[in-house]
Parts: C-alpha cells; sequence; structure tokens
C-alpha cells in the first residue's frame, strides 16, 4: 500500500523513503516556510535531510537567528524522529492557524530539522525481520564484516520483533515473577529458591556456539555515532570510531551544523528515560560557567512545564561511573565548540506511566526493580495488549530447544507503544519554539542623519539586540572567543565615507538575561544596545543604506534618504 503523507498522524513510526515523502510532501505544501536540503550521506548511500523552516516573506534561513534539532542518531530510538517530525508539522500548522508564538518564531527565527542522522541503521530497526544496532551498521572495529563468534540481536523467529530467549539452566540467574511467569526477577543474593532457574539472552544469533559459553561480541552494537564527535573523544570510550568524525553521517552533520553559523540552539532527540540532559558528560557543574548553568535551568523550568521531563547534567545525575565518563556526545560538541546551549531529549518514561514515579537517573545501569518491571507489564496489559509475550517453545537454530517470550522492549521501554506516541511528543515543539525564541536577534532602533553643510552628512546608526540571549550566546563562547563580533556598514552610491571605514566591527550585545544577572539591582543600562556614527559625502536625495550583521543574531538592514 502506497504512504499517503496527508494521513500520516505520528502514530506510527515511518520508514526511510515514507520519511523522505512526507519531508518533501511538507515542502510542496509551504514552499513558502520549508526548504529541504541533503547535507550527506549515510554509511549505506542514503541521502541525510535537514529542513530549514522560517517566513520566507521576512527574510532567507540563514539571515536569522537559528535553533537546530537532529533525530535518530541511535537505531532503535525512533521515537526522536516522530517528535522532528511533528515539530516541522506544528510550525507549519501554527502558521495556519495564526498561533502568535510561531507566526513570531516563523517571522524572525528559523529552525534546522534533521529528522534521521542515521537512516540505515534505524532501517535495520524497523525492518520486517528486525535486527538491532546500537547506531550505525557499519562493521566495527573489524571491518570484514564477518560475524564474529557470540550473540547478534535480531529477529529470528520471525514475528517482527526482538523479544527475549530464555534458557533452563541450573546456575541461571533469572527466575519467573511469582506474580507473573512474562516476568523475569534476580535470584535471591543467596542464591536461595526452589524456582526454576533461566539464563536471559537478548533474542538473536549465537555464532560458532560452543555448547558452553556466549561471547557478546562488540561488533553487533558496534559503533555508536553519539561518541563520534569531536568533543573530548577518545578510544576509551565503547564505540568511538576510528576518529573524531570518522563515520559519514557525524562528518556530514557536523560539517552541516558548522555552515549554518546563525545556529544558536541545539538539541538532540533520543530515547528513553523521560528527562532533559544538558552537558557535561564529562565535567561537574563545579567546572563550568555558572551563569551557563544558570541559563540552561533557566530554559529548563520552561521545558520541565511543558512536557513534565526534569532536567539533569550528563556528569552529575547520570554518570554511573565518573572516572569513565561518556565523551564524543553530540550535545557536548555542540557546547564546548560552538558555544551554543545543548541538550539531549531523552523521550518516554514508562515506568512514571505505570507507577507515578520517575525512573532512577542510574535506570541505563541498573535496570527497573522487580516492582516496576511487574507494574509496566500490568500497564501494557491495559494499554498495549501484547507488549509482554507468554513464553512459547522454539527450537533455535544455534541453541536448541529454548523458549521466547517476555517483553517487546521497543515498544514498550525504549519506544512509547504506537497509542501513546503522538501525546509523548507534542509538547516538546513548543519547547523548541521557546528555545529559538529566547535567541538573539538585532534590530535597528535609530537610523538618523544631520546634515553638516556642502553635501557632508553626520549619519547615526543604533542598533540592538532584542533577544533573551547575548550575540554570543554563553559564558563559554565568550572566554573562549568562539564567536565573530557584529558588524556595521554603510553603503553610499555615489558617494565616499570620510575618516572611517565603511564597516567596522562593534562587538558582543548582551540580551535580556544579563539584567537577570545584575545582583537584583533595578537599574539595566544599556548593554544590549550600541551606537555608531559615520560622516559621509553624499548629494541631497542620495539614498543610503546602513546593515548590522551577525553570524547568530542575524542581518537587518534599513535605507534612507540623505535630505535637509
Amino acid at each position: 500500500m502506497s504512504f499517503d503523507p496527508s494521513t500520516y498522524d505520528f502514530d506510527r513510526f515511518l520508514r526511510y523513503d515514507d520519511m523522505v515523502i512526507w519531508l518533501q510532501h511538507a515542502a510542496e505544501r509551504r514552499p513558502d516556510l520549508i526548504t529541504l536540503e541533503t547535507y550527506g550521506h549515510s554509511y549505506e548511500g542514503r541521502k541525510l535531510w535537514v529542513a530549514a523552516i522560517t517566513d520566507s516573506s521576512t527574510g532567507s534561513h540563514e539571515s536569522k537567528p537559528a535553533h537546530w534539532v537532529d533525530a535518530n542518531i541511535h537505531a532503535v530510538e525512533v521515537t526522536g524522529g516522530v517528535a522532528a517530525l511533528h515539530l516541522i508539522h506544528h510550525l507549519m500548522t501554527g502558521a495556519e492557524t495564526n498561533d502568535p508564538m510561531v507566526v513570531q518564531a516563523l517571522r524572525t527565527r528559523t529552525f534546522y530539522v534533521a529528522p534521521r542522522v542515521n537512516p540505515d541503521g534505524v532501517e535495520a530497526a524497523l525492518a520486517d525481520r528486525p535486527m538491532f544496532h546500537r547506531s550505525s551498521v557499519r562493521s566495527w572495529p573489524w571491518t570484514d564484516g564477518h560475524r564474529w563468534p557470540g550473540l547478534h540481536a535480531e529477529d529470528v523467529d520471525g514475528d517482527g520483533r526482538i523479544l527475549t530467549m530464555r534458557i533452563a539452566d541450573p546456575d541461571g540467574s533469572w527466575v519467573e515473577h511469582p506474580d507473573d511467569p512474562r516476568v523475569m526477577v534476580p535470584v535471591p543474593l543467596d542464591g536461595m529458591t526452589d524456582r526454576p532457574r533461566y539464563r536471559l539472552l537478548a533474542e538473536g544469533r549465537v555464532v560458532d556456539y560452543d555448547g558452553y559459553t556466549v561471547p557478546t561480541p562488540r561488533d553487533p552494537s558496534g559503533l555508536d555515532l553519539n561518541r563520534n564527535f569531536p568533543a573530548g573523544w577518545s578510544t576509551t570510550v565503547t564505540g568511538s570510531g576510528d576518529h573524531p568524525m570518522s563515520e559519514p553521517e557525524i562528518d556530514a552533520l557536523v560539517r552541516a551544523v558548522r555552515a549554518r553559523t546563525n545556529v544558536c540552539g541545539y538539541n538532540a532527540y533520543h530515547t528513553f528515560g523521560g528527562v532533559l540532559l544538558r552537558p557535561s558528560s564529562t565535567k561537574p557543574d563545579s567546572s563550568l560557567s555558572p551563569a551557563d548553568v544558570w541559563t540552561w535551568n533557566e530554559f529548563g523550568k520552561r521545558g520541565t512545564e511543558l512536557t513534565g521531563y526534569k532536567v539533569h547534567s550528563v556528569y552529575e545525575d547520570f554518570t554511573w561511573d565518573k572516572s569513565d565518563v561518556m565523551s564524543g556526545a553530540g550535545d557536548d560538541w555542540a557546547y564546548e565548540h560552538l558555544g551554543v546551549y545543548s541538550w539531549t531529549t531523552e523521550f518516554w518514561d514508562v515506568i512514571h506511566h505505570a507507577t507515578g514515579e520517575r525512573a532512577h537517573t542510574f535506570i541505563w545501569y541498573e535496570g527497573p526493580t522487580p516492582e516496576q518491571e511487574l507494574a509496566v507489564a500490568r500497564w501494557t496489559d491495559r494499554h498495549a495488549p501484547g507488549s509482554y509475550v507468554p513464553w512459547r517453545a522454539f527450537d533455535h537454530p544455534d541453541l536448541g530447544p529454548i523458549e521466547i517470550g517476555g517483553c517487546d522492549v521497543f515498544h514498550t521501554w525504549t519506544n512509547p507503544p504506537l497509542s501513546w506516541l503522538k501525546k509523548e511528543v507534542v509538547p516538546h515543539a513548543e519547547f523548541a519554539v521557546h528555545q529559538a525564541l529566547a535567541s538573539p536577534r538585532l534590530e535597528i532602533g535609530e537610523l538618523k542623519a544631520e546634515s553638516l553643510g556642502a553635501n557632508t552628512w553626520r549619519v547615526v546608526l543604533g542598533v540592538a539586540n532584542t533577544g533573551w540571549l547575548p550575540t554570543d550566546i554563553s559564558g563559554l563562547a565568550r572566554k573562549s572567543n568562539l564567536v565573530l563580533p557584529m558588524t556595521v556598514e554603510i553603503r553610499v552610491p555615489n558617494g565616499e565615507v570620510i575618516g572611517t571605514p565603511a564597516r567596522v566591527k562593534l562587538g558582543q550585545l548582551e540580551g535580556r538575561a544579563a539584567f537577570r544577572l545584575n545582583g537584583g539591582a533595578m537599574s539595566d543600562g544599556t548593554p544590549d544596545r550600541v551606537r555608531h556614527e559615520w560622516i559621509v559625502s553624499a548629494a541631497s536625495g542620495t539614498e543610503i543604506e546602513v546593515e548590522a550583521r551577525h553570524v547568530r543574531a542575524g542581518r537587518t538592514s534599513v535605507r534612507m534618504v540623505l535630505e535637509g
């Protein structure tokens, strides 16, 4: 059945070809708002797409401050891609219904949305017989594609899901939950139990099984594209690749963001956890600019109000072993190398829905408690029947007689059940708009000319940053001199500028955020404004143009006629 993009309601995960059709349909529907570009190719040769969304009647996308969103860098975390497409939809429909925040954002800002950073891995995850990859499908660290001995997660029985295999084993670490045999719980620490014990494996093939051991080699999960960014990249980090930006998807992404110098904020969409993660992944908050941490938390207040997701530092709250940090991530790169406030949104916390309590911050290491998993199983029975599967006998091609069943992790823990998908992603579009509207924005507030006689004029320009953030965005950017200064330029046809350059540098301008960090004094001053004068020689009646330009805060120009 052919895909009709006009009927898509963000209630399922799109395969790559259907996603491209949806993007092209959106661009054809609103060519005044959406420009589609490709910024590179994946390892398997698929095009990497980015949509630029802005009101083109008020300026081109590169002329305005911008907010960047990308998704699906990890293969099975497909909720993020749905959220990215919904953001595009939110902007289109907001423009059509005259939503005041959306209209203002599109009039004055740009959104760049890259909905599928890793199309190859997502295709494998969404295949009729899915295969698991952490991220990239490229064979690594062994490049010959050989399937090394051990477990390779994939759909063995052909039912379209990767479940769990259990093998009866008197030394196994798991037993059935007494209230629900689909749920497996740890054997007590003392090993005392009268219930049958099992060894658990992800559903998959076991290459070169020796009848006793099952290695878990690195290559099935392989490369982690979110460890391949050039921020703290290290060979000690699992899946980091051959060198920073060694993978085509990350090389292309870094270059695409860096080429769009107007990017003022960055958000990567992932799953799972139901949290808003911020940098740093490698450093404690005490080593960051206090003003930058404050700014993140100010953004996060609105993010939590809209989504219910709490803000966490990756290092402070989510790093299990602080001597073994998770470097090479996209959000760290955006902050450390570009100096913009960046986020990793981890969608979906099924524990919260099942119990009312939030998953603990070490859930990725410790896993759920038996009580939490039982609650999730019962919740899915009501809201997503079939997510927890009774154990059934299966003659495995490598292991022989086993059982397959348990949780469909992909549709339960990693991503929401489809009936909950749209509800989960919708609030995040408004958070993206909120962040975009906080970006710096240049406006010309004053332009006048005074006749000095003899076709000589004093031209006075006043420029303001009307955004919340400063023009250079962050304290780190300012300290490290990461952002070029604002420039202003006067153009005088058939005339000349006397004594000074026509184009001059005027530094950086504060935003409204600075007025919150002045010790509570109710006296702002004007660190958000600057004034400049030129002396020009031109005949009366000459039309001059003055332009203010900043790589991040946009550009604006005004024309006036010299008279008097």
